[in-house]
């Protein structure tokens, strides 16, 4: 979502850059099954080019049709719903029993909107949050950092949009080998904001993965810059040591919620007594998950990358339901 998230909002200031007036449609609600994700985000201008998407179907086009003839958001924000009748739905290729609910705001240039698009777009450039709010009633909009993300709250009753942007999940790969690039295409999958980072420009000149961002630098210096948050998972896959606890022990000093490390059972305990060695903490240590993935008995690339990606989200899962735990625990007092 995140890079999805950038592509739409830095397609929106570019167009405003250029004096293009536009619309930014954002999923708020839905209702059964529904083919993309509350935060949702579509772009589109008056000539029918478009960047994100809303449904994977129809909508697109219908919405499209809508702005161009000024049939909706022609004079401020405004909430709108698809898949009322079961007709409705069956001609915008909606899943059955789905409900698409929306929030459509036109854009014109100014100094005001581009300063907040700006902004929004250096938030996720540097990797920080920011939450946007739009007050459909008063017709404003405001633009205020936060500390992490929160889930996009809609308040109908209010008519009041909260739109939180920024880092959700972040896998950072150590070494551009073959079991990172079935990794790395999974974890888009599962819209994981995906980067590789290898000190051989060889390698990584030959990655090959579309959609992710490569980094020829050295692990630990590009672990400083880039992987520090708690939103990121952080694995070394090169098999050299040179390489992969250098970027280990950068990255077990980090907030990061997932680090991992590929090999054996051997391997991982001569890593550990080495990392000890280099004046690692045992605390430290304990947080590294080697062998790396769940034991199920992967061999080949791609069932190693699946035990790896089935693993982080395992951790991911049991840390928010922790978190969520000690929330109602100080919550109930």
């Amino acid at each position: 979502m995140q890079a999805v998230d950038k592509e739409v909002l830095g397609q929106v200031l570019r167009w405003l850059e250029q004096g293009i007036s536009c619309w930014l449609a954002t999923v708020v609600q839905t209702w059964g099954s529904s083919p993309r994700p509350v935060g949702s985000l579509l772009a589109c201008d008056k000539d029918g080019h478009l960047v994100g998407s809303l449904s994977g179907g129809c909508v697109e086009d219908d919405l499209l049709e809508k702005l161009t003839r000024g049939e909706l958001a022609a004079d401020g924000a405004q909430f709108f719903q698809y898949g009322i009748t079961a007709e409705e739905t069956e001609k915008l290729g909606l899943p059955c029993g789905g409900h698409l609910y929306i929030v459509v705001e036109p854009q014109h240039p100014s100094t005001e909107s581009i300063e907040h698009f700006r902004a929004l777009n250096d938030a996720l450039q540097s990797r920080h949050c920011v939450q946007r709010e739009v007050n459909l009633q008063a017709q404003t909009t405001k633009v205020s950092n936060v500390e992490q993300f929160t889930p996009l709250h809609w308040d109908e009753a209010g008519q009041t949009l909260t739109h939180t942007y920024g880092p959700r999940h972040q896998l950072f790969i150590i070494g551009a080998g073959m079991v990172s690039k079935y990794l790395a295409d999974l974890a888009k999958l599962l819209d994981y904001e995906v980067t590789v980072c290898d000190p051989r420009e060889d390698l990584l000149a030959d990655f090959g993965v579309s959609g992710t961002t490569l980094i020829n630098d050295m692990p630990d210096d590009a672990i400083r810059k880039h992987a520090k948050d708690a939103a990121t998972a952080i694995v070394a896959l090169t098999h050299d040591p040179r390489i992969d606890d250098m970027g280990l022990m950068e990255a077990l000093t980090t907030d990061a919620f997932y680090i991992g490390a590929m090999g054996s059972t051997r391997t991982s305990a001569s890593r550990r007594e080495r990392l000890l060695a280099l004046d690692v903490s045992e605390q430290d240590i304990a947080k590294l998950h080697a062998p790396i993935g769940l034991p199920i008995g992967s061999k080949t690339p791609p069932e190693i990358a699946i035990a790896i990606l089935a693993e982080i989200t395992a951790v991911r899962t049991a840390q928010q339901a922790a978190s969520r735990q000690r929330l109602a625990e100080v919550s109930a007092g």
